[in-house]
């Protein structure tokens, strides 16, 4: 499949917002992840190394952690789930903060392979207190992941970055990102979700100072909600009905993992559930 061209994409985005139509985007840890949400008539695909932890059944964080390399983990994954996508955009999580790569060649390496744009993940925005302080001080600090935005960006690659704080939003719009996604944290439930979270109505009044701070840099950027408590349709109906200017909901565990434990879960105990005689 061919890179979608950015201006294509937001040409329909801004008419789905235009009709009212929320824009929804998720994770493929799998090629048959791709294929059910396509499916289901998803707006925007995104692979990054935490689907292929998701889907074996380790939690979405592992992404975060040295258990592989994040940028080539997510090229191994495109073979499989590039060629099984007809029509959809298909983004790539893109270690902003990897040292041994040279970036303006890894995102032309990821267009040339059909990915239509970016999203920064693993992120340093999900580390916070101690550990995020010695990642700034070192030299891997979130900024990276606003630079390899900057960069995406001169290539005409669609920008989809996550942004946990207004100061985040505030650069990342002058980064020139798209789409700006704020993350709530790990979404909770299922067997390997995370168990803590802040309150839907929490999430409401920052989701609200993000996509003010985004917006006072450009009044284009698109916004979307992500994790947390925001791990269902009713979450995400919730907050788009309080967030005037929020413009959909992208998933991660919510598209593919919550989904597949109720489904597998369900279906082998109706099958149990049989008797003879």
């Amino acid at each position: 499949m061919a890179a979608i061209p950015r201006r294509e994409i937001l040409e329909k985005f801004r008419k789905m917002i235009t009709d009212g139509v929320p824009i929804v985007g998720g994770g493929a840890g799998t090629g048959l992840s791709a294929k059910a949400e396509e499916a289901g008539g998803i707006d925007l695909i995104i692979i990054y190394n935490s689907g292929r932890y998701r889907m074996a059944g380790r939690g979405s964080a592992a992404g975060l952690l040295a258990y592989g390399n994040a940028n080539e983990i997510v090229k191994e994954m495109a073979y499989e789930v590039l060629p099984v996508v007809k029509k959809t955009p298909v983004l790539a999580g893109v270690n902003g903060t990897d040292p041994f790569v040279i970036m303006p060649l890894l995102l032309t390496e990821l267009k040339t392979m059909g990915f239509s744009g970016v999203q920064n993940f693993p992120t340093v925005g999900l580390f916070d207190g101690t550990m995020r302080q010695s990642f700034e001080e070192t030299g891997m600090g979130f900024g990276l992941e606003v630079d390899m935005i900057a960069e995406a960006h001169k290539l005409d690659l669609l920008t989809t970055p996550y942004v946990f704080n207004p100061d985040e939003a505030r650069a990342m719009a002058r980064a020139g990102a798209d789409i700006v996604v704020a993350h709530m944290g790990v979404t909770t439930g299922g067997s390997i979700g995370a168990t803590s979270a802040k309150s839907l109505d929490a999430c409401v009044k920052e989701i609200d100072a993000i996509a003010d701070a985004a917006r006072s840099v450009r009044k284009d950027v698109i916004l979307l909600c992500h994790g947390g408590p925001i791990s269902m349709p009713d979450d995400a109906r919730y907050i788009l009905e309080r967030c005037e200017g929020l413009h959909g909901f992208y998933g991660a565990s919510s598209m593919e993992r919550l989904p597949a434990e109720a489904a597998i879960a369900g279906q082998t105990a109706d099958f149990k559930a049989n008797r003879k005689g």
